[in-house]
């Protein structure tokens, strides 16, 4: 297995276990992450993104599959299957990751996943008739930015 094949498996075992420290160890300290919704986070901001997920997820259960890397890029499909906190809804989001490294760690990780499907499931009758709007998705990525905003302050008023 490449380096960088072990440490997509060793970033996504960490998530399995809600171990958000172990996750950010994965990342060089200039990464880069982007995702339908959390657009351009970078550095600490990332890193403080999934341990947000790992304190906040009770019932979340992730899975993964079909990792692959070489000395440049990698790539992996994962799933994370979670309440919504906001709605109380049954999220089951599907994931495919992209990765490049730089010094042994991942500098560049991009998540792709189709946002109105999310949508539909987390909002339920509102998302599915104006999720695909862009003016909604918009706010949802503001609401998503303002509360990790508000875990990365707490967490340094700790």
């Amino acid at each position: 297995m490449h380096p960088n094949e072990q440490l997509i498996h060793n970033f996504y075992t960490s998530f399995q276990r809600r171990d958000g420290a172990g996750m950010t160890t994965c990342y060089h300290p200039d990464i880069i992450f982007s995702d339908p919704v959390f657009t351009h986070l970078q550095g600490s901001q990332a890193g403080a993104m999934w341990q947000m997920f790992c304190v906040r997820g009770n019932d979340l259960t992730v899975t993964f599959a079909n990792v692959r890397a070489d000395g440049k890029t990698g790539s992996a499909h994962w799933e994370a299957t979670y309440t919504f906190s906001k709605t109380g809804r049954k999220v089951h989001n599907v994931i495919e990751a992209a990765f490049e490294f730089r010094e042994g760690k991942i500098i560049r990780h991009t998540d792709s996943f189709n946002l109105w499907k999310w949508t539909r499931m987390a909002l339920g009758a509102q998302g599915t008739l104006l999720g695909w709007l862009p003016a909604v998705q918009s706010a949802i990525r503001k609401d998503a930015g303002k509360t990790l905003d508000a875990f990365i302050l707490k967490r340094s008023q700790e």
